[in-house]
């Protein structure tokens, strides 16, 4: 239960659960997320780390630019659920 509820928290924001809406579709740098959801670089970058430490996103370098994808596709469902749920 314990891993379940820090799962959770780390997605209960409105910003960090479009990250995994955006992500869902494959994966993405940062600018592309940035002009996906209409926020600020800085923005994205917190919401980007508190994923990260959470291990809902990975990580890859390419050159001078880091990519960003879902660890698990189970989380995308549950977002994608979620979302949908919300909108009903």
């Amino acid at each position: 239960m314990q891993a379940a509820s820090e799962l959770l928290r780390a997605l209960a924001s409105p910003v960090r659960l479009g990250i995994v809406r955006e992500l869902s579709k494959g994966q993405k740098y940062v600018h592309e997320l940035v002009a996906a959801l209409g926020v600020s670089q800085p923005l994205v970058s917190q919401h980007l780390r508190i994923l990260r430490n959470s291990r809902i996103v990975t990580t890859r370098r390419e050159a001078r630019e880091i990519q960003y994808g879902l660890t698990d596709d189970h989380i995308a469902h549950i977002v994608l659920d979620a979302i949908k749920h919300a909108q009903e």
